[in-house]
């Protein structure tokens, strides 16, 4: 009677046991299947700027690289306004299946620093994919200006506070933040004029209506060189491959003075980790690419530079710090 019993409970005990094991593979299989079959359909690439701009170059630039990688098509997806919050918020919205990714740029970590509520959190919504590209800006003044260096400018700005005005692409932007950071480095009080694009910065800087402009690199590097806009300085603490003569704010005498712009993907909250790792190895593989290299770089006048996941958190939690501490130290009205 007694082995009977015991044989009894070893039989029901290897019952539970297969059960148990069955119940985890079946929790497991959907993973395993998602790893398997990721991607089986087109992928949307939201970005949150105007079509034809340097944030939809890019991300025409990783669509061509990734679809070849992926085997399916990654179809871009402009969603311009407030800043890219509109993309950012779609994407953070997003099913996280894999099937929506987003670009970002450093306007990401200021909306953080900017805005007094988002409807998503510039962290912790997103998984974070990598980096792609670092990207200067330029403080430049037409070429009859009578600053011949940043210094000449700070000297002017100085004597006459508050009398000097700059353009920017728009109210909290980097461009305008960039400015801000100058005024508080070099203890000067330029005002700030916010545009609808760069271009319109420049077309106001030739016509005159504003003698100071914080631009994007690769925009005004032809007319640098044509010498109707002269650079004063990049915003990045060394040169840029785009503008070798013109020199860094930092060798221009304005210490620790550092601005660079940055672009990379991200994925909604919750994406399975298989996917998040595939991923970030094809960004890795098209970032290694001479051509989609190039490609990039041309379009930003830029650096390309990857990331872990790890490491782009990292850098949108420090941008975020250091911008709402300017916009602190600036006074500027939240949003």
């Amino acid at each position: 009677m007694a082995r009977s019993l015991n044989v009894l409970r070893g039989r029901l005990y290897t019952l539970r046991y297969i059960a148990v094991a069955a119940i985890s593979l079946a929790c497991l299989a959907p993973s395993i299947a998602t790893a398997q079959t990721y991607p089986n359909r087109p992928i949307r690439l939201l970005h949150g700027f105007a079509a034809g701009g340097a944030a939809d170059t890019m991300a025409r630039i990783v669509s061509d690289g990734l679809s070849k990688r992926l085997g399916q098509p990654v179809v871009v997806e402009a969603k311009p306004g407030a800043g890219g919050n509109l993309a950012a918020d779609a994407v953070a919205k997003a099913a996280p299946d894999g099937y929506t990714i987003g670009l970002v740029t450093g306007a990401h970590a200021i909306s953080g620093a900017l805005y007094k509520q988002l409807a998503y959190s510039p962290t912790d919504s997103f998984e974070m994919l990598s980096t792609m590209v670092y990207y200067a800006l330029v403080i430049a003044v037409r070429a009859d200006h009578k600053a011949k260096t940043l210094a000449d400018l700070i000297a002017i700005a100085k004597a006459k506070p508050d009398d000097l005005s700059y353009g920017s692409v728009g109210f909290g932007s980097t461009h305008h933040l960039a400015g801000e950071l100058l005024n508080i480095t070099a203890g000067t009080r330029m005002v700030h004029v916010p545009y609808r694009g760069d271009s319109l910065t420049v077309t106001s800087l030739l016509a005159g209506d504003v003698p100071v402009i914080v631009g994007t690199t690769v925009l005004l590097a032809g007319q640098i060189e044509s010498g109707a806009i002269r650079g004063l300085a990049v915003t990045s603490p060394a040169r840029t491959k785009l503008l070798p003569n013109v020199p860094s704010a930092q060798e221009a005498g304005v210490k620790g003075f550092d601005v660079r712009t940055w672009a990379g993907l991200v994925a909604p909250k919750g994406t399975p980790p298989d996917i998040v790792k595939r991923l970030h190895t094809e960004i890795q593989s098209m970032l290694a690419d001479p051509a989609a290299k190039t490609a990039l770089e041309t379009a930003t006048g830029g650096e390309v530079r990857s990331s872990t996941p790890e490491e782009m958190r990292a850098l949108i939690t420090s941008e975020t710090d250091k911008w709402s501490k300017v916009i602190n130290d600036a006074g500027i009205p939240r949003i």
